[in-house]
């Protein structure tokens, strides 16, 4: 069978039962005219193309690559549809308005503030415009967002010879400004108004009572009104119906009464005049009076237009009354001379009451019955509610059936398809739409950037998302949280912080917020680049707008100087954290002593440091703690004693945590003659516990003095104190290092005398030393005798004596397994010792449990290849090893210089 053939044919059909058509039918009908040349590529000749479901690619990954590996190399089904997608846009685009605002737009400077009109006049003159009233009209209608390029065009315009402004013209443009809410501008253009020459006196009064009836001023204008009547003039019935409408938009319903009694007087009632009552009427929720109005103009023989039905069914939805809605729509329906407005006002309510389904079933019954078709508002409506809910079949359906049915698709068409190509996966499409949209006049909004950016992130095509980014930021939209965050984490996750950087500096210069883990993501970055000064920079212009960072931000940076050896600034981050409520931890005092103790003046600055904190906060163990705590790493013994005697000296008693940093600052400098004598100091004033004792052991073994953390131990032990398990630990590594095995196999049975298990740390060390040597099965043997085997003594024994060699391997690397698990848990350091010694006798073994501990969950490491590799050359088999060797340098990991002797 065919590839093609393999995919699932699907037919859509919404959740009101109203099935809509396949989609082998749309595509091939409406999508792609032409279908050779995919057909070819996927092996179907003649006609078989039309019993083959095409299936749009949407929401499935799976399928999405199988028609890409059916398109072939070149993308032909992401050409079609993109080319389909195109054809349509261009359908509803008017290339010389285009022109026009290309035109008014490349006039402005990079601030919008200045205009250079003889460089626009020209070109606009050389366009051969002619102009009229409704040519006008549709070119503001068109430019209607661009509000400075319209009021340019309204200038250029009325400077035109033959052509003067109309009261339609000044009423759109009034339009405009009120609707952009730039009132300031607007009254600016009526104060300078008369002083225009294509103005007439005629109609002097009627323009700015108009202009302040639709700038939200209806007061304002009726006291013009009452001017101009003084003077003897009136308002034309255009002017009269704005001021009344304004009336009603404005809540001055008081007027309303008067204003309408004088349109009636001077013979100008007609249709507007009663769709605007009809309006006074909802406004005030008046919708009984509404009705009977509407009733009262049909028994009258008024006519009764859509639009008027429409605003009182749109008023009942609102009140949640879509009963009496519908039962109006069925009553005026036989009296109405079109009903597509009244249905459009149905479709949008039911919409807005998050009544979808009804809504696409309305729509597909009356498409049926009545063959009605929405315009193109209601679609985009439809669309966009669709897109929100991921719906993307019945998304797709509607914009193939817009493109059936000729609707000419306008710009939230554009962009809504442009968001559905992206949802359904066809991010190269929207792409290949966006790079295109100056051929058919495509402005994305805020939505479509949004979809673009973070699809294209998702898809690894960061670049592209920033390019994109920089493009709508031209355009005067910026981003949402979400999606600068989204663009921000794949900007950081590839390392591109140079345009990071950028993005930063875009939203801080129009004062927009990312979220806190948006900045600390990237100042994060910074330092893991080795780039703190920027870091620090980034951190500067927020605290300049008062932003606090959160404390992730201030360990990035601290950490970042303190790698940079600049104590002096990550000392200064640390009290400026402090001021912004962080509280540092102890590990974080101490790396930024440490660096300090790398720079000059260490000890001023160190004391610096110290006399802050204490003027910040109340003298406490835990501040002079932290600060012995830094000295102690950074192996300054003499400054920590001077902290511990400030301590005594302001009065305040050091604790037990205060008494273990010396002893630890001491016995990691190795001066164990201090660290024993301080030892004593303490006895004569607290009793010494077990806290104190384990830290003497531990610390002992580090500095290689074993034999005298030994007699600690066993001071602890006739005190009856019970060691930690990390003295053990300890004392046993440093006992197999010097060999003495009989030391070892002593604390082994002590720690059992304790109640203590076997860690896996002490069971791997034991299993090690076994390899090497037969003499600490010697040792365990000896220390056993004559005294009690428990089974977990015994199991012990067996596998030192496995491992040593003194004991036959068992053959099942699952009784292996078994044995040791019983003794102590296994890690991937018990897991590479198995290899090891199973890997001397027989690599099949060695594999097998490579397997096992793969299949576990175990990560293999370095030792873990290096251990086989090393097996498989000693065993003779080279290629092998060879191979497996590559395996390892792939994954970053070099082989022991043991292993090399064999490569």
């Amino acid at each position: 069978m065919l590839l093609l053939q393999r995919i699932v044919r699907v037919e859509s059909k919404t959740k009101s039962g109203i099935f809509v058509s396949s989609f082998r039918d749309i595509f091939n009908e409406a999508l792609v005219s032409d279908l050779s040349s995919f057909s070819s590529v996927a092996g179907i000749s003649g006609n078989g193309n039309r019993d083959i479901p095409i299936f749009f690619p949407w929401m499935s990954e799976k399928i999405a690559t199988t028609l890409t590996a059916a398109a072939g190399g070149d993308g032909m089904i992401s050409k079609e549809v993109a080319l389909s997608f195109k054809e349509w846009f261009k359908s509803g685009s008017n290339s010389l308005f285009d022109q026009i605002f290309q035109i008014l737009q490349g006039a402005r400077d990079d601030q919008e503030t200045t205009y250079r009109p003889s460089t626009a006049d020209l070109a606009l003159s050389s366009l051969g415009l002619r102009l009229n009233e409704l040519f006008v009209l549709d070119v503001l209608r068109f430019g209607s967002n661009d509000v400075l390029s319209c009021l340019k065009f309204f200038d250029w315009a009325g400077r035109q010879p033959g052509f003067f402004h109309t009261r339609a013209t000044f009423n759109a443009i009034f339009k405009i400004l009120s609707k952009a809410k730039l009132m300031s501008l607007m009254f600016d253009f009526l104060d300078n108004y008369v002083q225009q020459k294509f103005v007439h006196k005629v109609r002097f009064y009627n323009t700015l009572v108009m202009g302040y009836a639709v700038a939200g001023k209806p007061i304002f204008a009726l006291q013009l009104f009452g001017q101009m009547r003084f003077q003897g003039h009136d308002l034309d019935s255009f002017a009269y119906h704005v001021l009344l409408n304004s009336l009603v938009e404005e809540n001055c319903f008081d007027a309303v009464h008067v204003i309408v009694k004088q349109i009636s007087l001077m013979g100008f009632e007609n249709e507007v005049t009663h769709h605007i009552m009809l309006k006074n009427f909802c406004k005030q929720s008046q919708l009984a009076e509404a009705e009977t109005f509407l009733h009262g103009l049909v028994s009258s023989g008024q006519a009764v237009s859509g639009r008027m039905l429409g605003i009182l069914v749109g008023a009942l939805c609102k009140s949640g009354n879509f009963e009496r809605a519908w039962k109006l729509v069925e009553e005026f329906r036989n009296e109405l001379v079109s009903v597509e407005h009244v249905y459009g006002v149905w479709i949008t309510q039911l919409v807005r009451a998050g009544k979808l389904e009804s809504a696409l079933q309305f729509l597909y019954s009356r498409k049926s019955d009545e063959s009605y078709i929405p315009d193109v508002f209601r679609y985009n409506m439809l669309i966009h509610r669709l897109l929100r809910e991921n719906r993307l079949q019945e998304v797709f359906d509607l914009l193939m059936e817009m493109k059936k049915e000729h609707i000419s698709p306008d710009k939230v068409t554009m962009n809504a398809a442009m968001c559905f190509l992206c949802k359904a996966g066809m991010v190269d499409v929207a792409l290949d739409l966006y790079n295109s949209r100056s051929g058919f006049g495509l402005s994305p909004n805020s939505m479509a950037y949004n979809y673009l950016i973070n699809t294209l992130c998702g898809d690894g095509s960061t670049d592209e998302a920033y390019h994109i980014l920089k493009n709508s930021i031209d355009q005067g939209y910026f981003p949402g949280k979400k999606t600068f965050s989204i663009l921000a984490d794949a900007l950081c996750r590839e390392r591109k912080l140079d345009k990071m950087k950028e993005l930063v500096i875009f939203a801080l210069e129009r004062n927009f917020m990312p979220s806190d883990s948006t900045y600390d993501k990237f100042i994060s970055a910074l330092c893991r680049a080795k780039r703190v000064e920027d870091g620090y920079l980034i951190h500067g212009e927020l605290n300049r707008i008062n932003k606090v960072a959160v404390q992730s931000t201030y360990f990035a940076l601290i950490d970042g100087f303190n790698k940079s050896n600049r104590g002096d600034i990550a000392a200064r981050l640390l009290i400026e954290m402090q001021e912004k409520g962080h509280v540092p931890t102890r590990k974080l005092f101490r790396a930024v002593i440490r660096c300090l103790n790398e720079m000059e003046n260490m000890e001023k600055q160190f004391f610096n440091l110290l006399e802050l904190q204490l003027s910040r906060q109340e003298p406490s163990c835990e501040v002079y703690n932290n600060f012995i705590y830094g000295a102690a790493h950074a192996k300054k013994p003499e400054l920590a004693r001077e902290v511990y005697q400030m301590m005594l000296r302001s009065g305040i008693q050091p604790n037990l945590s205060s008494d273990i940093l010396i002893l630890k600052c001491y016995l990691c400098s190795e001066r164990i003659s201090d660290a024993l004598n301080f030892l004593e100091d303490l006895s004569q004033s607290r009793i010494i516990g077990r806290k104190i004792f384990n830290t003497m052991v531990v610390g002992l073994c580090k500095a290689n003095k074993a034999d005298i953390a030994l007699d600690f131990l066993r001071d602890m032990r006739d005190k009856s104190l019970t060691p930690s398990i990390e003295c053990y630990e300890v004392l046993a590594k440093q006992f197999c290092q010097i060999e003495r095995y009989d030391l070892v196999a002593n604390l082994v049975n002590d720690l059992e005398n304790v109640g203590r298990h076997l860690t896996s740390f002490l069971g791997n060390i034991l299993l090690y030393n076994s390899l090497k040597t037969r003499k600490l099965y010697e040792a365990w043997v000896h220390s056993r005798e004559g005294l009690m085997e428990t089974s977990q003594s015994s199991m012990l024994g067996l596998l030192i004596g496995a491992f040593s060699g003194h004991i036959r391997v068992s053959q099942s690397i699952k009784n292996l397994e078994e044995a040791i698990a019983k003794c102590f848990p296994l890690d991937i350091y018990t897991y590479n010792l198995l290899l090891r010694r199973l890997s001397i006798n027989d690599m099949q073994l060695a594999f097998e449990l490579f397997n096992r501990l793969c299949q576990k969950g175990y990560e293999p490491n370095k030792w873990t290849y290096d251990i086989l590799v090393h097996g498989l050359f000693k065993h003779g088999r080279t290629s092998e090893a060879k191979r497996l060797l590559e395996v390892m340098y792939r994954k970053g990991f070099d082989p022991t210089e043991c292993t090399k002797a064999f490569i």
